[in-house]
């Protein structure tokens, strides 16, 4: 009878440790899915900046290291491997994109142009789904950490190498990036 005994309880043990692990398993894929719509809009994003620096170009002839600045982020960004160097590159990338966005108001000709005002567009309206994007990749990776984090299924996180995950944050720049980008006609 003892053995019976320990028996079912070596097997709820071990469904218990399954359905924590399941559950890290899917919180960890539910925050890499997170990631990867976000990815789309960088995408997105990084597809547009040379439209708009090529727009640029002609009005800005003497401001040629913010666009260099501009093109160089623009390329460690692409560049960059792992969700925590693509969160630090990004983050260079849209300082960089700050510096453009305050120098183009010195130019009303350029401001004017039907050309840069849908590229305009068209970035604020990526720039409004990747804020949407890293909400929700915010959210997941909470989520995740909170699992990982909590008892009992912290044990099964430290056995299985299931660590806290980092939030895309956007640093220093944070509340300049909670509201909408303008755009002005």
């Amino acid at each position: 009878m003892a053995f019976l005994i320990l028996i079912i309880v070596i097997l709820v043990l071990a469904l218990i440790i399954m359905s924590l692990y399941n559950r890290l398993v899917k919180l960890r894929n539910t925050r890499e899915n997170a990631f990867a719509d976000i990815d789309v809009q960088l995408k997105q994003r990084h597809d547009l900046i040379p439209q708009l620096i090529e727009t640029v170009k002609g009005y800005m002839k003497h401001e040629s290291e913010t666009l260099i600045k501009v093109t160089n982020a623009r390329a460690a960004a692409i560049a960059a491997n792992g969700i925590g160097e693509k969160i630090a590159a990004e983050n260079q990338l849209t300082s960089a994109l700050s510096g453009l966005k305050v120098s183009l108001e010195a130019y009303p000709d350029l401001k004017a142009s039907a050309n840069f005002l849908q590229l305009q567009e068209e970035m604020a309206d990526v720039e409004n789904k990747l804020a949407s994007v890293r909400r929700y990749f915010n959210s997941a990776t909470r989520e995740y950490n909170n699992a990982v984090e909590t008892f009992p299924a912290n044990i099964i996180a430290g056995m299985f190498n299931f660590r806290r995950e980092t939030m895309f944050d956007l640093g220093e720049d944070r509340t300049k990036l909670d509201k909408a980008p303008e755009v002005k006609f």
